[in-house]
């Protein structure tokens, strides 16, 4: 097979300020790039995880909102995988970030939960 990883996930929000913050701030992501691109009136953020995977964050004037959550056609949802699931809920918390109840993967056994983005776009933690 001739591809290795995913490179990136690009995600569009609405209110580039509080994305920029939740995804930087909340989250932790790394900064690698910030440009603005005045022939689209958008920004352009690339953010890093630390084991190199990256977030493509754009803004855009009036893009359209989701069509419904999470099961329109394309993207369901983002994961995350986290080494303690309870420590990361009790963090996310702590920022204000409203988190779903922890359940249980039926097929792994492995403890999952979902947040939204400032966008409601559906994000989920996939403990280790």
């Amino acid at each position: 097979m001739f591809l290795e990883s995913i490179h990136h996930v690009a995600i569009i929000c609405s209110d580039y300020p509080t994305s920029k913050a939740f995804y930087t701030e909340v989250l932790g992501l790394r900064v690698i790039a910030e440009n603005y691109r005045e022939d689209r009136d958008s920004f352009k953020l690339d953010l890093a995880l630390p084991n190199g995977n990256q977030i493509e964050l754009f803004s855009f004037p009036s893009p359209p909102e989701r069509p419904s959550n999470p099961e329109a056609q394309g993207l369901r949802h983002l994961a995350f995988s986290v080494g303690s699931l309870e420590a990361s809920v009790s963090y996310l918390n702590e920022m204000g970030v409203e988190v779903e109840p922890i359940r249980v993967d039926e097929f792994t056994g492995k403890k999952f939960t979902f947040f939204k983005d400032p966008d409601a776009l559906p994000l989920e933690l996939y403990e280790n």
